[in-house]
């Protein structure tokens, strides 16, 4: 009776040795394809070869999960400004979705808008009279002061201390009231722009839509494309060529070198000085799998820098993208 149980017991372990063998089998056998094109079957995964594509394997040969093959450094690097670049794309349409909907909750027509923007360019204007105000006066105080110059001179006495700083501060102001001015008729000049942008955007969200507020979500990225660099490829055909174009973009209108250049990104080297643009075109693609070149455009951190990048020159070169990639590849 004895012998009977031990037998039992024994067959027993062994039975649940084998079970949980072949459990632990089914959990750690991996297939890989190494770099001579060789099929390995194992239970575990050297360190050497666990940058290579692998399965995951049932006991019954199911491939239970996949690890993907692992991405070296300029991979990795090249996800990641991919990445950063999807984002800004996001941003901008996110950004002229909600103008969109401000502009069409603000305004009932363009007649309003007209009205809006006389009143903002009187504004403006009264602005621009009081620095100029503030020019004829300095002007004024400072022809006081060199008559006061002359009359020494002319007594043959030497110009005060006190004079001489007095007309180098009024000098100064005048330098002031000068920049003051052109920063006004700077901000005139951009306001007017703005309007004319945000009516020629108006008519185009109310024409021909009855609701024109359900309309601006489907059509943000369409003034993206215009305004923003933005290229969708119609064809596969259609988007090698323009990848191709792509390059001479970057050539023609930036003023730093490819730094990299892959099958989905071509990076100029990092803006360097206030004048700099550097270019950077990326392939991505959108929520309906088409693919789309995106342009981004960055200057260096600088006032000077940020000054371009907001600039109506780097706004030309946006708005040239398209048109130049739909001229290269014929469409």
């Amino acid at each position: 009776m004895q012998t009977r149980t031990f037998s039992a017991s024994i067959f027993l372990v062994c039975f649940l040795f084998l079970c949980g063998s072949q459990s632990a089998l089914a959990k750690k056998m991996y297939r890989w394809v190494n770099e001579n094109g060789e099929t390995i079957f194992s239970d575990q995964v050297p360190p050497e070869q666990s940058q290579y594509r692998r399965e995951s394997l049932s006991d019954k040969g199911r491939v239970l999960a996949v690890t993907e093959k692992a991405k070296t450094k300029e991979q990795q690097a090249m996800d990641e400004r991919l990445s950063t670049l999807k984002k800004a794309q996001e941003e901008i349409i996110a950004q002229q979705q909600a103008n969109d909907k401000v502009l069409l909750s603000t305004f009932r027509n363009v007649k309003d808008m007209e009205e809006s923007i006389d009143a903002t360019l009187q504004s403006l204007d009264a602005q621009r009279n009081v620095a100029q105000g503030n020019l004829k006066r300095v002007e004024n105080q400072l022809g006081i002061q060199q008559k006061k110059a002359a009359e020494l001179e002319r007594n043959g006495k030497k110009m005060t201390k006190d004079l001489l700083s007095d007309i180098k501060q009024t000098e100064a102001q005048i330098q002031v009231a000068y920049a003051e001015i052109n920063k006004q008729i700077e901000k005139k000049n951009r306001a007017k722009a703005e309007f004319e942008a945000d009516i020629e955007r108006f008519t185009f969200l109310t024409r021909d839509h009855k609701d024109p507020s359900k309309e601006s979500d489907k059509i943000a990225e369409n003034k993206v494309a215009d305004d923003m660099g933005l290229y969708t490829c119609r064809t596969d055909e259609l988007c090698v060529k323009a990848w191709m174009s792509a390059h001479e973009f970057i050539k023609t209108h930036a003023t730093t070198p490819i730094d990299t250049d892959t099958d989905k990104l071509i990076l100029g080297r990092a803006p360097a000085t206030d004048s700099d643009l550097s270019l950077a075109i990326s392939k991505i693609e959108d929520e309906n799998k088409k693919e789309q070149l995106f342009l981004n455009i960055r200057c260096w951190e600088s006032s000077a820098g940020t000054e371009l990048c907001a600039s109506q020159k780097v706004r030309d070169i946006r708005t040239a993208f398209r048109p130049f990639i739909e001229a290269a590849v014929g469409e």
